[in-house]
C-alpha cells in the first residue's frame, strides 16, 4: 500500500520559509496519483493547501497562492511544499496527501477516506 513519511516542519518567524518533504513509498509515477497537502489551523477545519498532478501542473487555495509552491522528485519519491513569507495564520499541522484523482478532487477535502496521509509535520510562525 501508499506510505507517506513527512519531514521539515519547525518554527520560524514571519516572512520566513521551511521546506517539507514527502517521501511516498508503493506509488508509481502510472499510478496517476495527485500528491499534496493538506493542513489543520486550530480552529479551522483541515484545508486543502497545494497539489501536483501526474504531468506536473500544480494547484493552490487561494490562501497560500503566489507563497508557496509544490514540486516532487520522481526519481526519489518525494513530494516537496516550499513554503515562502509564512504568517502567523499558516501556523498548524502540514500533512501530505496520495490519491488516485485530480488535484482539485483531493484538495477538495471530498471521501477523505479515499486519500492516504502522512503523519503531520507541525509549522509554527511567529
Amino acid at each position: 500500500q501508499v506510505q507517506l513519511v513527512e519531514s521539515g516542519g519547525g518554527s520560524v518567524q514571519a516572512g520566513g520559509s521551511l521546506r517539507l518533504s514527502c517521501v511516498v513509498s508503493g506509488y508509481a509515477y502510472s499510478d496517476g496519483y495527485c500528491l499534496g497537502w493538506f493542513r489543520r489551523v486550530p480552529g479551522k477545519e483541515r484545508e486543502g493547501v497545494a497539489g501536483i498532478e501526474n504531468d506536473g501542473e500544480t494547484l493552490y487555495a487561494d490562501s497560500v497562492k503566489g507563497r508557496f509552491s509544490t514540486s516532487k522528485d520522481i526519481a526519489t519519491n518525494t513530494l516537496y511544499l516550499q513554503m515562502n513569507d509564512l504568517q502567523p495564520e499558516d501556523t498548524g499541522v502540514y500533512f501530505c496527501a496520495a490519491r488516485g484523482t485530480w488535484c482539485y478532487v483531493l484538495l477538495s477535502g471530498a471521501d477523505l477516506n479515499n486519500n492516504y496521509w502522512g503523519q503531520g509535520t507541525q509549522v509554527t510562525v511567529s
